[in-house]
C-alpha cells in the first residue's frame, strides 16, 4: 500500500469530526452497546476492530477500548503528537491527489506527472440519458410511484 494511499485514508477521518465520519461523539462502554450504535457497518467493524485490538498483547498502550468510539483516534481530532505531526492542509492534499487519480484511473485519463489537458473547441455530444441511464431513472420513476401508491393505500385505509 503506498504512502499517499496511508495518507488519504487517514485524512478522510481526520479531517472530520465523530459524527460526519459516520461515528458517535460518546464512549462505547461495553461491547454488546456496538451493535446498537446508528452508524455504517463500515465504522461499526472499526469499533469492534478497536475493542478486539485493545485486548491483544502489545497494544494496551494505545488505549483503543476507551477511544473506540472515535476509531481507535485519541484526542480531538487536530491534536498533534510529539512523535507524529503533519499539517491537516497536508492530509487533504494527499486525499485530494489520491482522489484525482483514482477519478483519473477511473476514466482511463491516466497522466504521467500533473499534466493539464486543455480542449479549445466545445461540441455538441448530445442530450438526454443513455439507454443504461434511461433504463435506471424508469426503475426508480416506477418505486417512487408504488411507493406512493401504497401510502395513499394505507392512507386511505386508516381513514
Amino acid at each position: 500500500m503506498s504512502d499517499s494511499r496511508v495518507a488519504a485514508y487517514i485524512a478522510k477521518y481526520a479531517t472530520k469530526g465523530a459524527e460526519s465520519a459516520g461515528t458517535v461523539d460518546r464512549p462505547v462502554k461495553e461491547p454488546i452497546q456496538i451493535e446498537d450504535l446508528r452508524v455504517s457497518e463500515h465504522a461499526r467493524r472499526m469499533i469492534y476492530t478497536c475493542w478486539a485490538l485493545s485486548m491483544m498483547p502489545g497494544f494496551d498502550h494505545l488505549r483503543l477500548k476507551q477511544w473506540s468510539h472515535m476509531l481507535g483516534y485519541r484526542g480531538h481530532f487536530s491534536t498533534k503528537s510529539r512523535h507524529f505531526s503533519i499539517t491537516l492542509g497536508a492530509l487533504r492534499q494527499a486525499r485530494a491527489d489520491y482522489r484525482a487519480e483514482f477519478a483519473r484511473a477511473a476514466s482511463g485519463l491516466l497522466l504521467v506527472g500533473r499534466e493539464t489537458v486543455t480542449v479549445s473547441q466545445w461540441r455538441y455530444a448530445g442530450s438526454g440519458l443513455s439507454e443504461g441511464e434511461r433504463f435506471w431513472a424508469e426503475i426508480a420513476r416506477q418505486q417512487i410511484s408504488t411507493a406512493r401508491r401504497i401510502k395513499r393505500e394505507n392512507e386511505r385505509q386508516k381513514a
